[in-house]
């Protein structure tokens, strides 16, 4: 699977927040604002997965379609891995 531009963005936005966090650490920042980061940062990895397994799901669909493959097994695989992510 190829992955866009935006999704590479989106995962460079996130380590960003995580290099934040740890100089918040480093700072001795109120935990109640490191932990409201964290919460932004798995919140961001959260959709991000889901954009990721979104896509790959429908590229995988389609090209069940093109050979004439049943997709159904591929939309269980999809949704198992949204549910292991959680």
């Amino acid at each position: 699977m190829k992955y866009d531009k935006q999704t590479k963005n989106r995962l460079k936005r996130i380590e960003g927040q995580l290099r934040g966090i740890l100089k918040m650490m480093e700072e001795n920042k109120d935990c109640k604002d490191v932990e409201t980061q964290l919460s932004a940062t798995r919140t961001a990895i959260d959709r991000t997965i889901g954009v990721i397994v979104s896509s790959n799901l429908v590229e995988c669909v389609r090209e069940a379609n093109e050979t004439g493959q049943e997709a159904g097994e591929m939309v269980k695989e999809a949704v198992n891995l949204l549910i292991k992510s959680r």
